[in-house]
C-alpha cells in the first residue's frame, strides 16, 4: 500500500529578517522530514490532520526560548511578539502559554484566558497608540487560515483594512 505524502506550509524567511531565518525553521523540523521548494514534507506525522499546518509548533519554541522572536509583552499566561511576516505595519501575534491547538479545541475551562488574550491585545494598542483603530483576527485551522498548530490572535494595524478579508 502506497502512503500519500502530505505536504506543510512553510513560510519563506527572508536572509533580511533579524529575527529568524531558515536555520531557524529547519532546526525546528523533525529529523525524518525534509525541505523541498519552502514546503516540509514530512515522512511521519501520526495523527496530523491539518496538511497546511505547520507540523511544528514554533510558538512554543518561542515560548520556551529555543528560537528567538521580538517579545514586546509577557505574563504568566501568555506572550505577544512581532510577526516575522507581516501583513500590516504593525503585526502582533498574541499567543497563550497553554497549548490550545486551534479555537475548535478550546473548552469552558479557557474562557478566562481568552478574555485575558482580548484585554493584553487592548493593552498593546494602547501602548502602541493605534488610536486610529485595529483588527484582531483569529484563524481555526486549515480552512480557516491557520499555518500555526497554536491558537493565536493577530493584531493588525497601520493599513486601511477592507472587508471582507482575504
Amino acid at each position: 500500500m502506497v502512503k500519500p505524502t502530505i505536504r506543510f506550509k512553510v513560510f519563506p524567511v527572508s536572509k533580511k529578517d533579524n529575527l529568524h531565518n531558515s536555520s531557524i525553521l529547519e532546526d525546528s523540523i523533525k529529523e525524518d522530514s525534509v525541505l523541498e521548494d519552502n514546503k516540509l514534507v514530512p515522512s511521519i506525522l501520526d495523527g496530523f490532520k491539518e496538511k497546511n499546518m505547520l507540523a511544528v509548533n514554533i510558538f512554543k519554541k518561542i515560548i520556551e526560548r529555543t528560537i528567538p522572536a521580538k517579545i514586546i509583552h509577557e505574563d504568566e499566561q501568555c506572550l505577544a511578539f512581532h510577526d516575522v511576516n507581516p501583513q500590516a505595519p504593525v503585526h502582533i501575534l498574541i499567543i497563550p502559554k497553554k497549548e490550545i491547538v486551534t479555537h475548535d479545541e478550546i473548552t469552558e475551562g479557557d474562557e478566562q484566558l481568552l478574555g485575558h488574550l482580548h484585554l493584553v491585545a487592548v493593552k498593546i494598542a494602547r501602548e502602541l497608540q493605534l488610536f486610529d483603530g485595529y483588527r484582531l483576527v483569529l484563524n481555526c485551522k486549515d480552512a480557516g487560515g491557520q499555518s500555526v498548530p497554536h491558537l493565536h490572535l493577530h493584531l493588525l494595524s497601520g493599513r486601511p483594512m477592507s472587508w471582507p478579508p482575504g
